[in-house]
């Protein structure tokens, strides 16, 4: 059985918001995204790919198409395909998402 910790995955970088991979397969991956305050993932999307974060840690504020809204601990944010998407961490806290992609995009 392959299990991992979540708590285990924490690595952040002043410089950019860090990926950790937790599991990949050909239909799915799984990663914890470390946020420090005044880091984002710019919007971008996924033709083809659904995409779910989920809060662990912090407050993010999340975009998907038009709509902007803070979330923190627990809050499953969902940007389906074709949607243009990102996530912000405003601060003053470090945040932790866990990030499920399906299909993961081949550059992923």
């Amino acid at each position: 059985m392959d299990v991992k910790h979540l708590s285990s995955f924490q690595d952040f970088s002043p410089e950019k918001l860090r990926k950790l991979n937790v599991f990949q397969s050909e239909r799915f991956f799984l990663d914890v995204y470390c946020l420090a305050p005044g880091q984002a993932q710019k919007p971008h999307h996924h033709a083809t790919s659904d995409k779910v974060y989920v809060v662990l840690e912090g407050r993010c504020r999340f975009r998907v198409g038009a709509e902007e809204e803070v979330h923190g601990v627990g809050a499953a944010v969902f940007a389906p395909s074709g949607a243009e998407h990102g996530v912000a961490n405003d601060g003053p806290d470090s945040a932790r998402l866990l990030v499920l992609m399906t299909p993961p995009p081949e550059h992923a």
